[in-house]
């Protein structure tokens, strides 16, 4: 089975590494931007479909990770892989923290305290604005990319090295002890408890994996952006990454791809629609309802998310 996820890893290297030979500069940088979504929603989606917590507060782990790269790179001169490394170690110990107090909550009490790290989070870098300078935010400082490879095709390689690793690692954990423990905890707490499995350790354990995950998206938005401020990871970001893997599949981490494909397509789609039209009101609030009706449409078609029809399952079937 791991040889057969290595496999897959190895052809969807290929293929990205292919497409940004063929798309042009634009649709090479949204593709980076799949990848680094992807490590976030493949994270959440072993939080919340695989051990049933539920986090409204991922956007906030995202910043974590991204102001640590903007932070670091301006101290370490542009050691790009150890203010990376840096970013997830430090989102994982927020996630831990985070994960203890969470152990102990249940339903709409854990989605509050998650809330409210969403809310916290943003409101600690215009409080200490000597140091994250505010709403202005951060320059993420960068060397070029080597050789005479194009920008957008480094971010794109960058992203999705990251993502496949993130994918690679879950893909094993959740099919071992771990995830069995993981789906035993979610479906029952207490026959989990009469197996001989530890709800609150598997609990922070799960929480630590998914944030560490967000570190990493987070950081890796950072670097495409080459930025970060506070209005890159408002609360409504949290809300769009829970409604990606229920839309893509709960629990499912095919379903997390399409969440990912979805967080960029369908704010891309909201723009196309109103380009050229002066309401900035409705360009603000459309990818949200485009999310809902998304949301509303696919839940009815298929209640297990898009990766539940049946050519996706009949793929992952195979695989």
């Amino acid at each position: 089975m791991r040889w057969r996820h290595l496999l897959w890893t190895i052809g969807a290297a290929v293929l990205i590494v292919a497409l940004t030979y063929v798309l042009p500069p634009f649709r090479t940088y949204q593709l980076a931007t799949v990848g680094a979504y992807l490590c976030v929603t493949a994270g959440l989606t072993v939080l919340t479909g695989l051990n049933g917590q539920l986090s409204l507060g991922h956007g906030a782990l995202m910043a974590t990770g991204a102001y640590t790269v903007a932070l670091l790179q301006e101290k370490l001169a542009g050691a790009l892989l150890v203010s990376v490394v840096a970013a997830v170690a430090i989102t994982t110990l927020v996630g831990a923290v985070v994960g203890l107090a969470a152990a102990r909550l249940r339903g709409p009490y854990l989605a509050g305290l998650t809330l409210a790290v969403a809310v916290v989070v943003p409101a600690i870098t215009s409080t200490f604005d000597g140091t994250f300078n505010s709403d202005q935010g951060l320059s993420v400082l960068l060397n070029p990319p080597p050789g005479t490879i194009a920008v957008e095709q480094w971010q794109a390689w960058l992203c999705w090295s990251g993502a496949l690793v993130t994918m690679l690692a879950l893909a094993v954990l959740v099919r071992g002890r771990f995830g069995r423990e993981m789906r035993a905890v979610r479906d029952d707490e207490t026959a989990a408890r009469l197996a001989g499995v530890s709800v609150a350790r598997t609990q922070v354990l799960a929480f630590v994996v998914s944030a560490a995950c967000a570190g990493l998206g987070g950081a890796l938005v950072a670097v495409l952006a080459q930025s970060v401020s506070p209005g890159a990871f408002p609360l409504s970001l949290s809300l769009f990454l829970v409604m990606a893997i229920v839309i893509g599949g709960l629990g499912s981490l095919a379903g997390a791809v399409w969440g990912a494909v979805l967080l960029v397509a369908l704010p891309a789609l909201a723009h196309t629609v109103t380009d050229g039209i002066e309401v900035q009101r409705l360009e603000g609030n459309l990818p949200l309802a485009l999310f809902g009706i998304t949301l509303i449409v696919v839940m009815l078609a298929a209640p297990g998310g898009i990766a539940s029809l049946r050519p996706f399952r009949r793929m992952r079937s195979k695989a």
